[in-house]
């Protein structure tokens, strides 16, 4: 509400947020555990002086930069242009909050940038030792980001009631998610990683001893991936905050991911024992691209989980799905939404005088006046501004007709009535959703709006008629 709304069709903007960031997710942490992989590797290589591996490990660095230094740094680029288009107020917040830990990162992620092109490009042109060094160092500063990222995005889930006290740097990242999610992390980066290199090795390699090689030597890492993975998740959802918990159990789409989740990491797991640890000729092109899909399954679905149990806010405690803050409610309900916000403000002022409606009394718009009258012209400019406070206070959720999660069909065959008693009981009618934040006049053309859109009631369904 306090800037201008980004509105993508159907798909809303936050859903594209979460479609860039989960595809940003996979690449970043295969940047991690490929960091720890490729200086593990290389080193073992060196040692054992075998120059077929390190052959195939220089071609799987150059697949690695290409992947992960390109292509991660586009995605990474694209989630901050939809976060700063999409959710300004909480990326206002996130940035104000830790600045010290943004600047941290990103010398981090200088480092990471200038070694990994060192690592490739002086491949045979330095000496064992020192290139072993340049892969430990870029191993290291890509895990710092994952720290220092965690951090933050921990603290989006839940700052703590810590936080709320102080405000300060510290006690917002060392938040009661920070440590779960860290060990989650740092798990599914090996996971990712050990699958992501079966999946490779299956298709680049044809030498079965070095096949068997890759196989034996990257089970372990995967396994203890598996293993921390398991342990962070149970981590994470021991430190959820109630509400979360109550989503969880409340949404059963979300039990039903949650389970999927605990399914697919058990069979990767049985599959990575009974597979590359037990019987590394088992590693064909089938088989490791089957891992890789439950894998990435796996940690996709537990991505969107964690951003669906913020609801109904994007910083738990802090900012609201409807991009006000919880403490703005009491003032726009008096107030008026409209009013509240710059952009909202300006359109309603400028609606007014493009159609010449006795709305702005002493600089102020008086919807009264609008929502006394009922006749044809009149609901037209009702259901106008109607939309406006649809695309303000609920589109951050919800798309319209169609799309994901879309109010038309969530409302159909409802009475007015019905679709007024929601708007004005938002949170007590789904605890996951924001209170409603505007008057009772600005709720009465939210309702109309709303009934213009709404389907009607499928023919042949009890009752059939209803007075």
């Amino acid at each position: 509400m306090h800037y201008p709304w980004w509105h993508v069709p159907q798909l809303t903007a936050p859903m594209l947020i979460a479609a860039i960031a989960t595809i940003h997710v996979l690449v970043a942490h295969y940047a991690v555990g490929g960091g720890l992989f490729l200086a593990v590797e290389t080193a073992y290589a060196y040692r054992a002086n075998d120059r077929q591996y390190l052959d195939y490990l220089y071609r799987h660095t150059r697949w690695f930069v290409l992947l992960t230094v390109a292509f991660g740094a586009i995605t990474g680029v694209g989630i901050w242009w939809t976060i700063g288009l999409a959710s300004p107020l909480a990326t206002e917040v996130l940035i104000r909050t830790f600045v010290f830990g943004w600047a941290t990162e990103y010398v981090f992620f200088v480092i990471e940038i200038l070694s990994a092109f060192a690592f490739y490009y002086y491949w045979g042109r330095l000496p064992e030792k020192t290139h072993v060094a340049i892969g430990r160092i870029y191993a290291f500063s890509a895990w710092m980001s994952l720290v220092l990222i965690t951090g933050i995005t921990a603290f989006m889930l839940y700052p703590g009631k810590a936080w709320l006290a102080d405000r300060g740097f510290w006690t917002g990242f060392f938040n009661p998610q920070f440590v779960p999610q860290t060990i989650a992390r740092t798990g599914g980066a090996l996971l990712l990683t050990s699958l992501y290199v079966y999946f490779h090795a299956s298709l680049a390699i044809k030498d079965r001893r070095l096949h068997e090689l890759i196989a034996r030597r990257s089970a372990r890492p995967a396994l203890l991936g598996a293993i921390l993975v398991t342990a962070g998740g149970l981590g994470w959802y021991a430190f959820l905050p109630e509400s979360a918990r109550a989503a969880l159990d409340s949404a059963a789409v979300l039990t039903v991911l949650t389970v999927l989740i605990f399914a697919l990491t058990i069979v990767v797991f049985v599959l990575l024992y009974a597979g590359p640890y037990r019987n590394p000729g088992w590693l064909s092109p089938g088989f490791a691209g089957t891992l890789m899909l439950f894998g990435v399954a796996a940690f996709s679905t537990g991505e969107f989980i964690r951003e669906a149990v913020r609801k109904p806010y994007v910083i738990y405690n802090v900012v609201l799905g409807s991009q006000i803050f919880p403490e703005e409610v009491s003032t726009l309900r008096n107030e008026g939404f409209l009013e509240g916000g710059l952009w909202t403000r300006a359109f309603v002022h400028q609606y007014a005088r493009e159609h010449e409606l006795d709305l702005i009394q002493g600089g102020r718009a008086d919807l009264r006046r609008l929502v006394a009258r009922s006749d044809g012209e009149s609901m037209k400019h009702r259901r106008a501004l109607g939309g406006v406070l649809f695309q303000y206070h609920c589109n951050d959720c919800h798309a319209l007709e169609r799309g994901y999660s879309a109010v038309a069909p969530l409302i159909r065959g409802r009475s007015r009535d019905a679709i007024l008693w929601t708007i004005r009981h938002l949170d007590e009618g789904h605890f996951f959703m924001p209170p409603w934040s505007g008057t009772d006049d600005e709720a009465e053309l939210l309702a109309d709006y709303l009934q213009g859109i709404a389907p009607p009631r499928p023919a042949g369904m009890y009752p059939e008629t209803r007075s």
